[in-house]
């Protein structure tokens, strides 16, 4: 099973793009190191990490509403799990954008109002049919794509209810979006990425993850269950937040009256 795995991670690689990305179309990204303003942790276990380079993602898709574009070449995102995509367009204009499973380089990508049910168009959810696996689906009109979009990501339209769509996710909630928000054909490529081995400790040093330690070895000033002596609590986190299944969603946020029926317990 390993050596299939690591087999079909080589072919997966042999149409990417080699050579480094559009230099305009990315920024440097400056880490943190899991510490605030202050330089308190807030975030345990990270650091490090290699240097990478922001890629700048085109999610709403509007710009070049009804022009036709060339996908020049697939790459590979530092910053995600997924694939991403560099297109071209007929004045020159180059975006990158996630790369659905099935796109390769000479397809060619639309977005539209009407148009063909094809890998790697955009369209808005009132004219996806029913039963078609989407990608890249916006919460609110205009603002771009917010779900759905790490690798082997998807969503399927269930029904529709009034100006609602209603989706179910890979999680199995159905949610309502508005007809309005617009939606990528076909799922994020790079599905076998929870099938990836890390192999070393030195490889989660290179994506900026850091030894973690048990928190009741700890002393009690660094962890809520250090000194050995938690008094039969439950887990909790570093900062003393309960964890293992406590539900972490407010009963009070707005967005909830959208949630048809949430995803089965596990």
């Amino acid at each position: 099973m390993i050596m299939q795995n690591r087999v079909q991670g080589k072919l997966a690689r042999i149409n990417l793009h080699r050579g480094g990305p559009i230099k305009s179309l990315c920024f440097g990204k400056t880490g943190t190191g899991g510490r605030n303003n202050t330089g308190r942790v807030t975030a345990p276990h990270r650091g490090c990490g290699a240097k990478r380079k922001i890629r700048i993602i085109d999610t709403k898709r509007s710009e070049f509403w009804g022009v036709e574009a060339t996908v020049k070449r697939l790459e590979y995102d530092p910053g995600r799990t997924g694939r991403i995509a560099l297109v071209e367009y007929p004045c020159g204009s180059q975006r990158y954008v996630l790369a659905p499973e099935g796109l390769s380089s000479g397809d060619k990508i639309v977005a539209g109002d009407k148009v063909d049910n094809k890998i790697g168009n955009v369209m808005p959810l009132r004219s996806i049919p029913q039963g078609l696996v989407i990608h890249n689906v916006e919460l609110h009109p205009g603002k771009g794509g917010q779900v759905a979009r790490s690798a082997g990501a998807y969503a399927r339209i269930a029904g529709r209810d009034g100006d609602y769509v209603i989706l179910k996710m890979r999680s199995g909630e159905l949610r309502k979006f508005s007809q309005h928000c617009l939606a990528t054909i076909g799922t994020v490529s790079n599905a076998d990425h929870s099938n990836r081995i890390i192999g070393k400790a030195g490889r989660n040093r290179w994506l900026g993850v850091r030894p973690s330690v048990r928190g009741i070895a700890k002393n009690p000033v660094d962890h809520a269950m250090g000194g050995r002596t938690n008094g039969g609590r439950a887990p909790c986190t570093w900062d003393g937040k309960v964890t293992r299944g406590r539900k972490t969603r407010s009963p009070n946020k707005l967005s909830n009256r959208l949630i048809v029926s949430r995803r089965p317990s596990a």
